[in-house]
């Protein structure tokens, strides 16, 4: 098994948003390809939202309850992707000490 400071943060959360963790030897285990293709579905739904934001913002036409229901959405696709930059951070950093 890995070393505590080698856990992946995965992509989800578990109970009341606790942070989930998987202790692997195997970076191409089927866990951490689940993990991998969950993370770029999250990042590619968020580059799409940015990209309706854009639109939306441009639009003097766009009502309240849809802009509302846009940050919403852009709140989630954010805490989202913080989650997958700590979690590359996380592996970035353990790969560079296992380098040492």
């Amino acid at each position: 098994m890995t070393a505590q400071n080698e856990l992946r943060l995965l992509p989800w959360s578990g109970p009341e948003g606790k942070p989930c963790y998987l202790s692997t030897d195997d970076p191409d285990g089927w866990m951490s390809r689940l993990a991998d293709n969950i993370e770029a579905v999250q990042l590619g739904t968020a580059a799409e939202l940015l990209e309706r934001a854009f639109e939306e913002l441009d639009d003097q036409g766009t009502n309240p309850e849809d802009l509302r229901r846009l940050a919403k959405e852009l709140t989630g696709a954010l805490r989202d992707v913080l989650r997958v930059a700590t979690s590359r951070g996380y592996l970035l950093a353990a790969s560079e000490m296992q380098g040492n």
